[in-house]
């Protein structure tokens, strides 16, 4: 019985063993007898990716008749005019038994791109890093054996007040030779519910339970002040760098704590410059990839003379010892150089970045023009499309990077 026809009861009845019946109405909707006597409902479809999918819409007999799963039909074809996948969204719901496995399958759909970001784009691989690592010594161990539809807003407060007691606090081994130390706190813990919050999201759009536990859910501020450098320990920090390099210090972390510091950027985006991103006769450089998106930077003459100096070696503006790669050990050369200067442990290469727009703030400038020298998220999309920086980015750049220099140099 393999000619299209409306289903009915008689045609469902008339169904032989290993026999299927389509719809004429509704495309892919069918009945099939396989080798019992049970009659199931099926649609068969093909994904925005053009894969052949088979979905079971439920077994005849109450509550599914032949109308009503024409109308399950129709609801699930519209689903995939709108590219959502029924079959993988019923696979997902079946495998997700516990949040530990909920939070493989957001991993796995993150890191096939699948699941984007709110602006549209990948998450960075260094961020889906630290998602990994958040899931693997916080949340599966407070919470993974939990069944997914059981979680309640009391337990997810229950595991943000352990986080920030430190119940999740241990060294973890993350490479042959290198530990992790999990230390907990309220910053650790706002962090982690922040990424239940995308999971169980995440849960709720592919229907494995109809609500986010974590919506509404207030979290405590983390207690840390916002942090700038004074005039003194700007003074140490140029005393650092002049001392730096007859410890041996690899110049190129130098160079780079400088240029971080007369630019406010962050270290990761410095770290992964390339020359191709920089235009010293305009004074730009481009950044595709930041947490806010494609940016431009206006460089100040004083950066330029940091970029200047450098050696053309290596494509990285600021390379690695070994050439070619990113400079992983950057957080070992700071603390170095942040010895040097007996500067403070809280004042880490971010603090330099705070500074920077602090001192751009006490100069007058104006909050777009900070955030358009730094890369800040809100900043006006139109600097996206700019081939040059203007006068005004790069008078202000000029002024904020002299400054600091000035503070850097009063030792």
């Amino acid at each position: 019985m393999n000619a299209r026809q409306r289903i009915g009861l008689r045609q469902v009845r008339a169904l032989k063993h290993d026999e299927i019946v389509w719809d004429s109405s509704v495309s892919g909707f069918g009945a099939r007898r396989q080798k019992g006597e049970a009659i199931s409902y099926v649609l068969f479809y093909r994904t925005a990716e053009g894969r052949q999918r088979w979905f079971t819409i439920g077994k005849h007999g109450a509550p599914w008749t032949p109308e009503s799963a024409r109308v399950e039909a129709k609801r699930l074809l519209g689903e995939v005019a709108r590219k959502i996948d029924p079959a993988a969204e019923k696979r997902a719901t079946r495998n997700a038994r516990t949040l530990a496995e909920l939070c493989d399958l957001y991993l796995e759909e993150v890191g096939s791109g699948r699941l984007l970001t709110r602006r549209g784009t990948r998450k960075k691989s260094s961020t889906l890093a630290i998602d990994v690592g958040r899931i693997a010594r916080h949340i599966k161990p407070l919470l993974g054996q939990h069944s997914v539809a059981s979680v309640t807003r009391r337990d997810v407060e229950a595991f943000m007040h352990d986080v920030a007691r430190g119940k999740t606090a241990r060294k973890a081994k993350t490479k042959a030779r290198g530990l992790a130390r999990v230390t907990g706190g309220q910053g650790a813990a706002n962090r982690a519910v922040g990424l239940l919050g995308a999971i169980f999201s995440y849960a709720v759009h592919q229907g494995i339970r109809p609500d986010n536990p974590v919506h509404g859910l207030v979290r405590p501020a983390d207690g840390k002040r916002d942090r700038r450098l004074t005039d003194v320990e700007y003074a140490s920090l140029g005393t650092a760098l002049q001392k730096a390099f007859d410890a041996n210090i690899w110049p190129s972390a130098i160079s780079l704590v400088r240029f971080l510091a007369l630019t406010g950027w962050r270290s990761s985006e410095a770290l992964a410059l390339r020359r191709q991103d920089i235009d010293l006769a305009r004074r730009t450089a481009f950044l595709g990839e930041t947490k806010s998106g494609r940016s431009m930077r206006p460089l100040s003459g004083a950066a330029c003379e940091v970029l200047r100096d450098l050696p053309l070696s290596d494509d990285l503006v600021f390379p690695a010892t070994r050439g070619g790669v990113i400079m992983s050990g950057f957080k070992k050369h700071w603390k170095r150089i942040a010895q040097l200067g007996g500067l403070p442990p809280d004042i880490t290469p971010h603090v330099l970045r705070h500074s920077f727009v602090s001192l751009a703030a006490d100069l007058g400038y104006s909050e777009p023009i900070i955030a358009a020298l730094v890369g800040y998220k809100g900043r006006s999309t139109t600097s996206r499309y700019l081939h040059s920086a203007d006068t005004v980015l790069l008078a202000a750049a000029d002024v904020t990077a002299d400054r600091t220099a000035q503070l850097m140099a009063a030792a």
